[in-house]
């Protein structure tokens, strides 16, 4: 059961906020795929693409959505990010592409399916509801309405990434949340999310209807309280591995830039939360940023290896 990983690099140039690509045959192993060079480059809005999201659809082909936001673009002389300056003025579209083969790309398209009131779009996660034949696509949003100064998670309904609903609140608390991550296993739909604080982590909820209502999940919390730096992760993805563990991936940005990228943790079968760290277990030839993974085909593997040789 292989994978493609796309994700960004944490660079301080502007190719490492671009999509990139990595796969593995066991989830536990990753290669860079183009020589670790990117595979699609903005060139459109702010031409960066951050928070790489990639869904299978229901027909067979993909799409990549991303953060349109380049940050290097953003830093001062001592390479700091006014982060209350990007939530406000950030992102205000989607990236698109669409692919058959993950070789041959669609034009870039830019979706402002957001409002007016939006300071930003960040982190656009696809749950594909198969009985429903649609897509949700959830995201994080700050609106003017309260002076940009929450975060919560909207989302956005469509059928054929041609024609979306009008965004609506899918999930908020008293605090700012971000990086939703669904999937559903049996007949409970879990929800990986960033805490921005009080305490900031990450958490699992869990519910019997993709309408809520969540359940917070308590071991998850306590278990990453129990790291000592639980507000270094963010943007959680998950894997089913072939050995049928579940991998929670986070990305763990508490540490030098070229130290920076995704950490495993993993638990004994799906749904289950009881998580433990594994990151002696898995190898990555960099530090993968924000991304998302999908299960593709021996073919699609190989023919992935072959094109984008090293």
């Amino acid at each position: 059961m292989p994978y493609l990983f796309t994700h960004f690099r944490e660079k301080l140039t502007p190719d490492g906020e671009q999509v990139y690509f990595a796969v593995s045959k066991d989830g536990f192993n990753w290669e860079q795929l183009n020589g670790g060079k990117p595979i699609l480059t903005a060139e459109k809005g702010f031409r960066g693409c951050r928070d790489i999201e990639i869904v299978r659809l229901l027909d067979g082909s993909f799409v990549i959505l991303t953060t349109d936001e380049l940050i290097v673009d953003r830093m001062d002389e001592n390479y700091q990010v006014n982060w209350k300056i990007v939530n406000r003025t950030g992102s205000k579209c989607l990236r698109m592409w669409k692919t058959d083969d993950l070789i041959n790309f669609s034009e870039e398209t830019l979706l402002p399916i957001g409002t007016e009131s939006f300071g930003c779009m960040w982190a656009p996660e696809v749950f594909v509801d198969e009985e429903k034949g649609e897509y949700l696509i959830h995201w994080g949003s700050t609106v003017k309405e309260d002076d940009y100064s929450h975060m919560s998670i909207f989302c956005s309904v469509t059928k054929d990434f041609v024609t979306f609903t009008e965004p609506k609140m899918f999930f908020t608390k008293d605090n700012e949340i971000l990086d939703t991550h669904i999937r559903k296993i049996g007949d409970t739909y879990h929800m990986f999310y960033k805490n921005a604080d009080h305490p900031p982590m990450n958490m699992h909820a869990t519910a019997d209807s993709l309408d809520g209502p969540w359940t917070h999940d308590k071991k998850l919390e306590e278990y990453m309280a129990s790291l000592g730096n639980a507000g270094s992760y963010e943007a959680p993805t998950t894997i089913v591995l072939p050995d049928g563990r579940w991998c929670l991936m986070l990305d763990f940005f508490g540490c030098e830039k070229p130290k920076m990228g995704y950490v495993p943790f993993v638990s004994a079968t799906p749904g289950d939360s009881n998580f433990t760290m594994a990151k002696e277990s898995f190898s990555f030839p960099y530090g993968f940023k924000h991304g998302g993974i999908v299960e593709i085909s021996d073919g699609e593997y190989e023919r992935l290896k072959e094109y984008y040789k090293n």
